[in-house]
């Protein structure tokens, strides 16, 4: 006679899963009760339904516009918002760089919070929505601060900038207003827009997944190319017409990003919150620590592993991988479960996929931490390279001069260009040379990126160098270098393939790495990479500012670039990416890749043979 609990069932049936046929322990022998129909349907079940069924690439239109809009607004004012600091607010070459990365910072930082909001109470959508009209908000005061005047310094009429009258506490006050909005505008929109766009294909089927794949690399892409063409003609603005309208223009489309993601309202999926992640995360590792004394049978142990919620694709497998976590899972008292099989102390037994979840991110961050010096490569255009072609011969014919922010589009075109012939012809022929799917894993192309973050920075010190001798050389009596602004080139298309291997690779790389309802806080994280490498480049400028210079030689980063030693900052950075790089590779070889259970027509019998391993997760 076959026991009750030993008898396979169709997955969610039966409510004894903790248990294998061998352990079904007598106390919990009596609460196996097993249904000869289907559960019924759920909220989160209901939203799958056919007339709520994922429309693909039909609904992108409105996700990308809003995603794009607001990047082209944000991005707008960021690529020019070091000569606006420098100009119009009358700051240091310095103070001005260290603003601008702790606003970057803060604002890289915000998607780790609007992740956390978003997963465990509002949903991507609201949060998408509140955190469009903050960004409206931020961007009109930016506009204010540009368009009154007793909202910015007065206008600097000495040569020397250091007589220049700085801003007030007042008009500071208000300018760090409106990069606060900016800042809870980016932690909302950033870090749901590419997990709610992936919510809108049908991740069951093949096509759903081909559309995926496809996905990041056109996210990536076609708010590149838009922001291409905008920079040019945004920044321009900026530069040599008005800043009022240079900033008025990113706020009036910010608020078409609006019109256009509330039009697409009624065909979009959305996914209920689950509850806070990060409380079943600090759940692991409260469990773990209170059993940390206890040891894993060496015959097996009896984990704790219910089916999975109606939204999760997939299991996770308990793995060997951290292995004191496990102790979290394990079922060690006969009361540690109710009846029911809820356990009566979730902060002393978790189920595997909460365990396993937690593995997720422990193996996660030396990879994200690697990113962050390529990353503090990439921030330098928007300062130091900025500083450059303020110095440099801007002019393409009598009369056109190139704004100095426009420069980081040389960048953008190298992804524009890049990415569709990397995804379309390249990948193709890499997958049958490799029969990988990707054509070369995700971490090797992370670590392409990063060599290219190095090979960039060098090319900048040695640009500089010749940049810096010519200046020298021919002496104008407005500081601008005889030398093409152009050869900057060099240096911006090399970032370009940083951002393109790099950048989408991690994007990438923190989706498919983290479990289905962790996705918000995986893209986040990406946008952690670069907050870090804000705070990190500013730590590095900080401390270079101090220690360097003396004796009456200027520091490397005086304010006039020709009496200073930029070249050897680049050099610097240059160092750190090679230290980076091998650390990278550490990580790497370390690195072992998610593997999922698919929950579609699997018996529930599977699940009980990894609910009873013998701790070594086999």
């Amino acid at each position: 006679m076959v026991d009750e609990c030993e008898a396979p069932r169709p997955r969610g049936f039966c409510s004894c899963w903790a248990l294998t046929p061998a352990r079904c322990i007598p106390v919990l022998r009596s609460s196996c009760s097993c249904s000869s129909s289907p559960p019924a349907p759920t909220k989160e079940r209901k939203e799958m339904a056919p007339e709520n069924k994922p429309r693909g690439w039909s609904v992108m239109p409105y996700i990308l516009g809003n995603e794009t809009f607001e990047r082209l607004a944000s991005i707008g004012i960021f690529a020019n918002f070091m000569v606006y600091l420098l100009r119009k607010y009358n700051m240091t070459q310095v103070k001005a760089s260290n603003l601008l990365n702790v606003w970057s910072g803060i604002g890289n930082f915000a998607p780790l919070i609007g992740a956390f909001v978003s997963d465990a109470y509002a949903g991507r959508y609201l949060t998408i929505a509140v955190a469009s009209f903050f960004s409206f908000l931020g961007m009109a005061t930016l506009t204010l601060t540009s368009w009154l005047p007793r909202l910015h310094p007065p206008p600097c009429v000495v040569t020397s900038q250091s007589q220049c009258q700085g801003p007030t506490t007042q008009q500071l006050g208000v300018l760090v207003l409106a990069l606060g909005f900016l800042s809870i505008g980016t932690g909302g929109i950033r870090p749901c827009s590419i997990p709610f766009g992936v919510d809108q294909f049908d991740q069951t089927t093949e096509k759903g997944q081909k559309g995926i794949n496809s996905f990041y690399n056109w996210y990536y892409t076609s708010f590149t190319v838009v922001l291409l063409i905008a920079l040019t003609v945004v920044v321009y603005i900026q530069d040599s017409v008005s800043w009022v309208w240079g900033f008025g223009i990113p706020t009036m489309l910010m608020f078409c990003s609006i019109v256009l993601f509330f039009t697409g309202t009624r065909l979009y999926v959305r996914i209920r919150p689950e509850g806070s992640v990060f409380t079943g995360i600090a759940q692991v590792f409260v469990a773990a620590y209170r059993k940390r004394r206890a040891s894993i049978p060496e015959g097996g142990a009896t984990f704790y592993d219910p089916p999975a919620a109606a939204t999760v694709l997939s299991k996770l497998p308990l793995t060997y991988i951290y292995r004191s976590l496990n102790k979290a899972a394990m079922v060690m008292k006969d009361d540690e479960l109710n009846p029911d099989g809820i356990p009566t102390d979730r902060w002393r037994l978790c189920s595997i996929q909460q365990v396993e979840e937690a593995k997720c991110i422990l193996k996660i961050i030396p990879v994200w931490s690697a990113g962050i010096i390529a990353f503090t490569s990439m921030v330098q255009q928007g300062t130091f390279t900025v500083s450059q072609a303020l110095k440099m011969d801007r002019h393409l014919g009598p009369k056109f001069q190139i704004p100095a922010g426009s420069m980081f589009t040389i960048s953008l075109i190298t992804i524009g260009l890049w990415v569709p012939f990397y995804d379309r012809i390249l990948v193709p022929a890499l997958r049958r040379a490799t029969g990988h799917e990707g054509g070369i894993t995700l971490l090797q192309r992370i670590g392409i990126g990063i060599i290219f973050s190095t090979a960039s920075m060098m090319a900048a010190g040695l640009i500089e160098r010749d940049r810096r001798q010519v200046a020298l050389q021919h002496p104008t009596a407005d500081g601008i270098t005889p030398m093409s602004v152009m050869w900057l080139s060099p240096q911006l298309i090399l970032m370009g393939f940083c951002e393109a291997f790099t950048a989408i690779g991690l994007i990438e790389f923190f989706n498919r790495q983290f479990p289905d309802h962790m996705k918000s806080v995986g893209n986040s994280l990406f946008f952690c990479s670069f907050g870090g490498s804000n705070y990190v480049s500013s730590l590095i400028v900080t401390v270079v500012h101090r220690v360097t210079g003396g004796d009456g030689r200027p520091d490397w980063l005086a304010n006039d670039i020709n009496s200073g030693r930029l070249d050897y900052f680049y050099f610097l950075l240059a160092g750190l990416g090679v230290l980076n790089f091998f650390y990278f590779l550490y990580c790497a070889r370390c690195y072992v890749y998610k593997s999922t259970i698919p929950l579609e027509n699997k018996p529930i019998i599977d699940d009980v043979e990894l609910a009873s391993t013998d701790g070594h997760g086999k």
